[in-house]
């Protein structure tokens, strides 16, 4: 583990001193000089687990403020903690407390003061505590006639304090470039593994941080052979085996992992914020940024045999509707400034992909303001022509609410919501798109003329007819779509029903006849509108799948088999060249008929 070894390497004579930095690899100081450790990346929870192991459980909620601790190691010695959130990025340093010589060789990089000099316990005594708010208490001056000296203020107590009009007592020390000497670095796997040093366990408590697991464990294996594998998905149950989605089915792995095994390997992956919100709740969502594989949309819950883990892959680039083999008519939905546009289909068949796909076309040409709403966020846009901002739900917001509510004066041009989920998410998402906005949503629902049913059935019957009115006059375009597995089940190919808003399609929102949008796409191909049997006829035409496998998902088999039906050949007029023979007889035809007409009025035409 890597909080054993970084203790176990405080005993060497020539460290004086380990600091650990989110982004950066450890680094230990050295002679005056800060040497690589390794060249692995710490990520927030492998430092929150050293921490944790160094005896500062009660210490991890008051990172925001700075804290030091002490704890007392058998092997080493009195060992001094420090730690700090630095903005988004979270500093610690480790440092035997009785070498004081680190600190005058170079300031800590961590924005923490340092204490006076006081008199230092012997190894053999317990370990020191600290007070509960984490730092030092007030120290005594040598002159006993003088007051007590008061400590350095922490740099979120400072600033809070000259909000107050307090004075604030606090040098920020200068930050110190982490980069590697020409030295070798010290390697971490040549430290022996003392036996000594406890471990925290997830068991005792959830919402304090686990062991971090290091690369090469199983679920490390899982993701990496789930993404050479082209899968969907990764399952790990506890006492089950294994699993991998590929191609929409579940291909069972050889390996079985057991509940206590499991239990350690799935908790050290969740963040530490959200400790807490799975013990409360027995689950918790969040992004699995892995170094080596990509990002991954991970559940982590509790179940019947133990803890379970479900991991999504995402994509490392955001995909374009034409590599999507979606229609290309889906931009010019794009081009309003105002109104709603809906991604539908079941759970597990691309909608966030499909809106993340939109997102990004509006990124390449546009230069709006997008604002996206997640739980949690998936792709990651990079900047392009368009400003994104990404905010996620527990992370960046308490709810979606608060962030559509928040999102209206942050002067969008376009608002991205994750998953249009309750009635005030849904009311949220249709003012915005009354008021001059963009909204992108997405919806669990089986159809287009679904989706358009439950956004007005989410709301009591008072309010309906209004909802209808502002469906009527937003909705921009709804797409609902399926993957479907290809003729040998290797991959996935998306089939998409394409309804766009139309006058037609607003009269009847309006007038409350959703049952006759059926009949409406029958005869709407001239308005843009697609059948998601026309797709999927398409996909058997092209031979990207076959008719059995297309038959499960289309709405209508018998029509889509008509779809396919080759059509009777036309007749052909017989070509006879007669020398006029037959337009001399059409003539002579017309005139008897005209002599008859005459006759019968009373007047023949001669």
């Amino acid at each position: 583990m890597l909080a054993t070894k970084l203790f176990q390497l405080l005993s060497r004579d020539e460290v004086q001193e380990i600091v650990l930095l989110v982004g950066k690899p450890p680094c230990a100081l050295v002679s005056g000089s800060y040497r690589r450790l390794s060249s692995q990346l710490l990520r927030e929870e492998d430092i929150t687990s050293v921490l944790a192991a160094a005896h500062g459980q009660e210490y991890l909620a008051q990172l925001a403020d700075g804290c030091r601790w002490e704890f007392a190691l058998p092997s080493v010695g009195q060992i001094q903690v420090s730690a700090v959130y630095d903005g988004p990025v979270l500093k610690a340093s480790l440092r035997l407390a009785a070498s004081q010589h680190a600190a005058e060789a170079a300031p800590l990089p961590i924005e923490m003061p340092e204490p006076k000099p006081e008199r230092r316990a012997p190894r053999s005594s317990p370990p020191k505590r600290a007070r509960s708010s984490g730092f030092p208490g007030p120290q005594r001056s040598a002159d006993p006639h003088l007051p007590p000296a008061t400590p350095p203020m922490p740099p979120a107590a400072a600033r809070r304090a000259s909000h107050r009009g307090m004075p604030a007592v606090h040098a920020e020390p200068e930050p110190i470039e982490l980069a590697p000497a020409p030295e070798a670095p010290l390697e971490l796997s040549r430290l022996p593994e003392p036996t000594s040093i406890p471990v925290s366990r997830a068991r005792d408590a959830l919402s304090l941080p686990a062991p971090a697991y290091e690369g090469g464990d199983l679920v490390d294996e899982l993701l990496g052979r789930a993404r050479r594998s082209k899968a969907s998905d990764v399952h790990v149950v506890a006492d089950r085996p294994c699993m991998l989605r590929i191609a929409g089915e579940l291909v069972p792995q050889p390996e079985v992992v057991g509940a206590e095994h499991a239990e350690q390997m799935l908790i050290a992956r969740v963040p530490q914020a959200l400790r807490r919100t799975l013990a409360e709740h027995g689950s918790c969502d969040f992004a699995l940024n892995h170094p080596a594989y990509g990002r991954f949309r991970a559940n982590v819950s509790r179940q019947r045999t133990g803890w379970k883990l479900t991991a999504r892959l995402i994509g490392a680039k955001v995909p374009t509707l034409e590599e999507l083999g979606l229609p290309a008519s889906i931009a010019n939905a794009t081009h309003h400034h105002q109104g709603l546009i809906v991604v539908t289909g079941p759970t597990g068949h691309g909608k966030t992909t499909t809106q993340a796909a939109i997102v990004g076309l509006l990124n390449r040409e546009t230069s709006h303001h997008v604002i996206t709403v997640e739980d949690p966020i998936e792709y990651v846009h990079e900047t392009a022509r368009a400003v994104i901002s990404q905010r996620e739900v527990g992370s960046h917001t308490k709810t979606f609410q608060a962030a559509l509510k928040g999102s209206l004066r942050e002067d969008p041009d376009v608002i991205v919501v994750g998953e249009l989920r309750d009635t005030e998410t849904v009311r949220m998402a249709l003012t915005a798109s009354e008021t001059g906005h963009l909204v992108i949503s997405t919806m669990n629902t089986p159809s287009a003329a679904k989706a358009i049913e439950r956004l007005i059935d989410l709301f009591p019957p008072g309010d309906q007819p209004q909802v209808r009115m502002t469906l009527a006059g937003g909705l921009r375009l709804i797409i609902s779509q399926r993957l479907v597995p290809s003729a040998d089940r290797s991959r996935l190919h998306a089939a998409a029903e394409v309804l766009p808003g139309s006058t037609a399609l607003w009269s009847l929102i309006r007038e409350n006849r959703t049952y006759q949008i059926a009949s409406l796409q029958q005869r709407g191909k001239s308005l843009g509108i697609v059948r998601l049997d026309d797709s999927l006829a398409e996909l058997v035409k092209t031979q990207r799948t076959s008719l059995e496998i297309a038959r499960e998902f289309a709405e209508s088999p018998e029509q889509l088999e008509a779809l396919l039906r080759p059509k009777p050949a036309m007749p052909q007029p017989e070509n006879t060249n007669d020398g006029g023979e037959n337009l001399k007889r059409g003539v002579e035809l017309g005139k008897q008929v005209f002599s008859r007409a005459g006759k019968l009025f009373g007047s023949e035409n001669k």
